[in-house]
C-alpha cells in the first residue's frame, strides 16, 4: 500500500493558427502576426479559465488550506502564463498565492510547449531556460523539477535536463520500458544520476479519460473511492499526471469533477496518503532501479506512448523537416523571426495533423480547430511558407546573418576524408585547396543559402568592413 501521491497538472494553451486553407491568395495575411487566430485563442482561454482553471484552483486552494504539507506540482507553459498575465491577472494572483503558501510547486518545461528537442538541443535548452526564468519572475521560486513537452523522454533528454541543474524529471511509466516492474517507485537514468518519477497511467486515465464515462465499470468515480484505490496500490508512491483542463473542460462542471477535486485531498488524508510535490518525493525516497530509454525508443504520455502523435505520418514528418531546416536561419536572424519560428514549434500544430483512427483519432479531432489532419497540414504549410519569406527578407535586410548560420548535419556539404562544411565561415579554408569541388560547392551554396561563391566573397568583404 502506498502512503504518497503526486498530483501533476499540465497547464498549457497553444497559440492557434487561423484556418489558412480558407484564404484565397488575394487575402492571405501578409504579416506573420496575422497568421494566428488570437481572437479565437483569447476566447478559448477565457472559456477554459471560467470552466476549468479558476474553479479547479479555488477547489484545490480550499482543500489544501485545511491540510498541512499537502501540495501539488504544476507545469505551466510560458505561452499560457503570458496569456493569463495579460487577460486573467486574478487567476495568476491565485496561483502566486498558492505557490507562496507551499500548495503548488511549479515545474520547468519548454516555454512554447514545443518539439524543440526534435529540432536542436541548444534550442531545447534555451526554451527550458526561458520558461524557468519566467517561473522565477512570476512566482519567486526556481524550479528544481522538469519535464519535456507531453512527457517526451529518453536517456539523452534526462541527462540534458540534469546538466541544466534539474535533479528530477517527470515522464511516463510505460509498461514496455518497465517490463515486469511497477511505475510506483523512484527510478534513475543509466547514463546520469537524474531521478525519474513515472506516471501511473491507469490511475491517471481513470480521472483523465474515464471520470464521466457512464459505461465504465468504475462509474461514478468519487473522491473516497479513488482515494482508496490509491491507498491500495503497491509501491512507494503514485504519480497521477493530467492536463489541468480535465477539471471543467474535458469533464464539464456538471459531472461533479470540481467537487471530486475539492474532496480528494481530504479523503486521501483520511486514509493516510500524503499529497506531496515532485521534489518532496525525490528527497524522501531512494532510487529503486534505473530505467533505460534509448533515443530510438523515445516515450511520451500521448497515444501509443511514443512520438507518433506528432511524427507518425508523412505530413508530420515533412512539416518537422521543413521547420528544422528553417531553424538555423531563424536563429542567425534572431529577434522577431526567431520568435515566430518558436511559435511554429508548438507541439499542438503537429498534433492536429495526426491521421489516427478509433478512440485515439477521436481525441486528436477533439482538440483540433482545423477540421481534418489534411487541412491542418495545409494551414501549417502556408504558415511555414510565410515564415520562409520572412527569413528570406531578413537575410536581404541583414545579409551578414548568413555568416552566422550553422547548419545541421543533413544540410552540410560532404568533403573527402569525412570532413564537411556546415557554414559559410568554414568555406574559405577549404575552397582554395580543393578546386575540383568548387562547382559542387557552388551548387550547395545556391541550394541552401541562395548565394554563389562570388556572392560569398562580396558578403565577407562587406561584413568585415
Amino acid at each position: 500500500m502506498t502512503e504518497r501521491v503526486i498530483f501533476f497538472f499540465e497547464v498549457h494553451q497553444p497559440r492557434r493558427l487561423k484556418k489558412l486553407f480558407d484564404f484565397s491568395p488575394a487575402n492571405m495575411p501578409e504579416r506573420l502576426e496575422d497568421m494566428f487566430d488570437d481572437a479565437a485563442n483569447d476566447g478559448i482561454l477565457d472559456r477554459v479559465v471560467r470552466k476549468a482553471y479558476m474553479p479547479a484552483s479555488r477547489a484545490l486552494y480550499e482543500s489544501l488550506s485545511r491540510l498541512k504539507g499537502y501540495r501539488v506540482t504544476m507545469s505551466f507553459s510560458g505561452l499560457l502564463l503570458e496569456a493569463v498575465r495579460r487577460r486573467h491577472p486574478d487567476l495568476l494572483r491565485l496561483w502566486q498565492d498558492m505557490v507562496s503558501k507551499g500548495m503548488v510547486e511549479p515545474s520547468a518545461q519548454t516555454y512554447y510547449h514545443s518539439l524543440a528537442w526534435l529540432i536542436d538541443r541548444s534550442e531545447f535548452r534555451e526554451q527550458v531556460r526561458m520558461q524557468a526564468e519566467l517561473i522565477e519572475e512570476l512566482f519567486g521560486v526556481k524550479p528544481s523539477v522538469a519535464e519535456n513537452t507531453e512527457f517526451i523522454y529518453n536517456n539523452d533528454i534526462g541527462c540534458e535536463l540534469y546538466d541544466m541543474g534539474f535533479k528530477t524529471v517527470m515522464t511516463e511509466g510505460f509498461g514496455d520500458i518497465l517490463g515486469w516492474r511497477s511505475p510506483n517507485y523512484v527510478y534513475s537514468n543509466p547514463l546520469c544520476p537524474v531521478k525519474l518519477l513515472l506516471r501511473n497511467y491507469m490511475l491517471s486515465d481513470d480521472i483523465g479519460f474515464r471520470f464521466s464515462n457512464r459505461s465504465w465499470v468504475g462509474f461514478p468515480l468519487t473522491a473516497d473511492k479513488y482515494s482508496q484505490w490509491v491507498r491500495d496500490t503497491p509501491g512507494d508512491l503514485v504519480v497521477v499526471a493530467l492536463d489541468y483542463e480535465t477539471f471543467g473542460e474535458h469533464h464539464w462542471p456538471e459531472t461533479g469533477i470540481h467537487e471530486f477535486l475539492r474532496w480528494l485531498p481530504i479523503e486521501l488524508s483520511k486514509r493516510g496518503v500524503r499529497m506531496i510535490s515532485a521534489s518532496d518525493a525525490a528527497s524522501e525516497l531512494e532510487v529503486k532501479d534505473y530505467v533505460d530509454v534509448p533515443p530510438w525508443r523515445t516515450i511520451s504520455w500521448a497515444d501509443e506512448r511514443d512520438l507518433s502523435a506528432w511524427t507518425g505520418n508523412p505530413m508530420q514528418a515533412e512539416a518537422l523537416r521543413e521547420l528544422r531546416r528553417m531553424y538555423y536561419f531563424a536563429r542567425a536572424l534572431g529577434g522577431e523571426v526567431l520568435s515566430y519560428w518558436r511559435l511554429m514549434s508548438i507541439s499542438d500544430h503537429f498534433y492536429y495533423m495526426a491521421t489516427k483512427m478509433g478512440p485515439t483519432g477521436e481525441v486528436h479531432s477533439y482538440f483540433s480547430h482545423l477540421g481534418s489532419a489534411y487541412q491542418a497540414y495545409a494551414t501549417y504549410s502556408m504558415a511555414l511558407h510565410s515564415l520562409a519569406i520572412k527569413i528570406r527578407d531578413g537575410l536581404h535586410t541583414d545579409p551578414c546573418a548568413a555568416l552566422r548560420v550553422m547548419l545541421p548535419d543533413e544540410l552540410c556539404f560532404r568533403l573527402p576524408q569525412g570532413r564537411q562544411l556546415c557554414s559559410i565561415k568554414e568555406l574559405r579554408e577549404v575552397v582554395g585547396n580543393i578546386r575540383e569541388l568548387e562547382e559542387s560547392i557552388g551548387r550547395w551554396l545556391s541550394d541552401v543559402f541562395g548565394l554563389s561563391i562570388n556572392d560569398v566573397v562580396r558578403l565577407e568583404n562587406h561584413c568585415r568592413s
